[in-house]
């Protein structure tokens, strides 16, 4: 198999896991100011939460089954 039986959960680990690191900083740590006319100067904090929360329960699936 290319490169591994293991492709498939190493790869959604690593999604669900910049889903929740990358949602996560944006909620933290917002811009001072926004980039462009057309940018928020926040990151939309319900939208945000629930793709935290995704990525947590795809990351935390991934583990579970690489440990299995």
């Amino acid at each position: 198999m290319f490169l591994g039986p293991d492709l498939i959960p190493f790869l959604m680990l690593a999604l669900g896991s910049a889903l929740f690191v990358g949602n996560a900083l944006a909620l933290i740590r917002p811009r001072n100011e926004p980039r462009g006319d057309n940018e928020l100067a926040r990151a939309p904090v319900g939208r945000s939460i629930i793709m935290v929360l995704v990525g947590l329960l795809a990351a935390i699936w991934a583990l579970a089954t690489l440990f299995q």
